[in-house]
């Protein structure tokens, strides 16, 4: 059983940015080799925002946070990020890390992995 453990929500004005963090209680695992982030706002389902691959460190976001936001991993922390830029007040929503593994034929990324692991989740506002 894997957990992850997310920090760095918080509230900011639109513009501003934000980390998020998320630690899993295992390194590397056949069950962590998919990293990524999702987020959900009131009212609206669940939609996924970035994934990385561990081992290829390959990236992918959606397309409306794209350029904006950064995903990336520290190895030597076990730590996964999730850097926010300019934040805009659409982007409001409570964001979870989450787990999965790796499956082979995906040219070495992460998008579209089967996630089987989450964290509890965030909260990002972001208002005036």
């Amino acid at each position: 059983q894997v957990q992850l453990d997310e920090s760095g929500g918080g509230s900011v004005q639109p513009g501003g940015s934000l980390t998020l963090s998320c630690v899993p209680s295992i390194g590397f695992h056949a069950s962590t080799l998919c990293m990524g982030w999702f987020r959900q706002a009131p009212g609206k389902e669940r939609e996924w925002v970035a994934s990385i691959a561990r081992v290829s460190t390959l990236t992918d976001y959606s397309d409306s946070v794209n350029g904006r936001f950064t995903i990336a991993q520290d190895n030597e922390k076990n730590t996964i990020y999730l850097h926010l830029n300019s934040l805009k007040p659409e982007d409001t929503a409570k964001y979870y890390c989450a787990a999965g593994p790796y499956k082979s034929g995906n040219d070495g990324r992460c998008r579209g992995a089967e996630f089987g692991y989450w964290g509890q989740g965030t909260q990002v506002t972001v208002s005036s």
